[in-house]
Order: C-alpha cells, then structure tokens, then sequence
C-alpha cells in the first residue's frame, strides 16, 4: 500500500509541475503592475486552471496519505 501511494504522489506532483508550467505567464502577479484588467479564462487555458487546482489537491492528498502511513 506505501508502494502504491508512493507512485501516485510522484505522478501527481509531475503532473502538477507540468500544468503549472503550461499556464499562461501573463497572468499573476505581473497584472497587479496596472497591465491589464480582469479578463476571463476561456477555452484550454480554463481547463488547464482548474486541473491546476485538481492536482494539487490531490497531491495534498497523497501528502497527507503519505505521512499517515508511515
């Protein structure tokens, strides 16, 4: 079972690294400089956020799993 969970929190944290690398550089904290205003996420870049957002709960799931089986 340790094995297992082991292989899964790798993956979602390469996983996770991927995705965050993949979103837009544009966003951030570069928009609170005055740039550009509240702008919506559209398309690929909205899904890519929200499995942003699955993945690092899952890998605070796998952390927590983790250290509870050890």
């Amino acid at each position: 079972m340790k094995n297992i969970i082991l292989i899964m929190h790798i993956i979602v944290s390469v996983s996770l690294i991927a995705l965050v690398l993949l979103q837009s550089s544009k966003g951030g904290l570069s928009s609170f400089g005055g740039g550009e205003l509240y702008r919506t996420k559209r398309g690929a870049e909205k899904i890519v956020f929200m499995l942003t957002i699955i993945f690092a709960c899952l890998f605070l799931a796998t952390s927590i799993a983790n250290i509870l089986i050890r």
